[in-house]
């Protein structure tokens, strides 16, 4: 009843419109750039210097020096470019990309953001360029399960983790649903079938309001 990642990253990739300039968090927001239609051009930044990424190299080859941020081997779409990672923030702080789609380990009802930091000694904190992206990009966009793996909430009143940024999220995608940050709080746009709106709130720790026209998340 719930969506594998790379289902969570076609709907995020739904609502990219062609021409965006996007940057993708570390780890799920990755897979986005996999299943984007081929009719839509998309031009992805990162924050290590380039512009114009192309999907990874087969396997076996590649640039090792060509990485992401994420020390992942990308391409080079022709026209794209290297710069220094200076100019890159320069790009993410002056509100020059259109949209981020970015992780988290908890996001307040209020679209506070907190992805860099948890209370387990095992994650060590890692801050790397989301800062910048959550308060720069027009339009931030989070790809998240709706629970961690040992079933805690990861939607909540608010965040007692670390913030990362505070009212930035516009849209949480999760494994069971689609819902906008609204001054009310969660609104749930899309539900994935064989869930119930009541199942729904009690993998949540923050309330839930279902808009009139809720649709079946596809």
């Amino acid at each position: 009843m719930s969506l594998s990642p790379r289902q969570m990253a076609a709907r995020v990739a739904r609502d990219i419109p062609d021409g965006s300039y996007v940057n993708l968090g570390i780890g799920l927001p990755t897979l986005v750039a996999d299943v984007v239609p081929p009719d839509r051009e998309i031009v992805y930044h990162s924050e290590n210097g380039i512009l114009g990424m192309g999907p990874g190299p087969a396997p076996g080859t590649g640039d090792p020096e060509l990485i992401n941020a994420g020390k992942q081997l990308v391409t080079l779409l022709p026209g794209g470019a290297y710069f220094h990672h200076t100019d890159a923030f320069v790009m993410m702080r002056g509100g020059h990309l259109d949209i981020t789609v970015l992780g988290a380990f908890q996001v307040g009802a209020g679209g506070d953001l907190a992805n860099w930091a948890t209370d387990e000694a095992t994650m060590p904190p890692a801050v790397g360029g989301a800062m910048d992206l959550a308060v720069g990009a027009r339009r931030v966009l989070v790809m998240t399960t709706h629970t961690t793996k040992d079933g805690r909430p990861k939607l909540l009143p608010a965040c007692t983790y670390p913030l990362t940024a505070a009212g930035v999220v516009d849209r949480v995608y999760t494994d069971l649903a689609v819902l906008d940050v609204t001054p009310d709080g969660f609104v749930v746009r899309e539900l994935v079938d064989g869930v119930t709106r009541d199942e729904l709130q009690e993998r949540s720790g923050a309330p839930l309001r279902f808009a009139p026209d809720l649709e079946e998340l596809t």
